[in-house]
């Protein structure tokens, strides 16, 4: 069996992150929750580069915003994709920080699942394909070719 996706999510409004909870552990996603960026980047921090699948975020919160954890949480994995909510929408839409901005209340439950179910393909990166050589070596197909 294949160990599931963790996902971080973080909102300051308990009902909202209950319901993503919820929403995403009924896909089989892993969800960690969070109601500030200070947490979430406590989890962040214990978490080895690769562990988490997807840092899932509302723009506004108290003391330290979407965007702010979504820097900081880069700083400590680069490569961790990232998703964030909110019902702001014309200012933070075109220069969000996060790989993806939804607007809060205009998207449904189905296309915020689609969203994190791509942004978690993308960060398992594409297959290689291997070709096996006459030897047995195996070598990437490009090289093949």
């Amino acid at each position: 069996m294949r160990p599931r996706k963790i996902i971080l999510c973080v909102d300051d409004n308990e009902q909202t992150l209950s319901v993503r909870k919820f929403l995403l552990e009924t896909r089989g996603y892993r969800v960690l929750t969070a109601t500030s960026g200070h947490e979430a980047l406590e989890i962040v921090e214990r978490h080895a580069p690769g562990d988490l699948s997807l840092l899932l975020s509302d723009l506004i919160m108290p003391v330290m915003d979407g965007a702010e954890l979504v820097r900081r949480a880069r700083q400590l994995q680069p490569g961790l994709p990232t998703l964030m909510v909110s019902g702001i929408v014309s200012q933070y839409e075109r220069g969000s920080v996060a790989d993806v901005f939804l607007p809060k209340g205009a998207c449904s439950p189905v296309e915020l699942l689609e969203r994190v179910r791509v942004l978690v393909a993308r960060k398992r990166g594409p297959k290689r394909v291997v070709h096996t050589t006459a030897t047995g070596e195996q070598v990437p197909a490009q090289q093949a070719a």
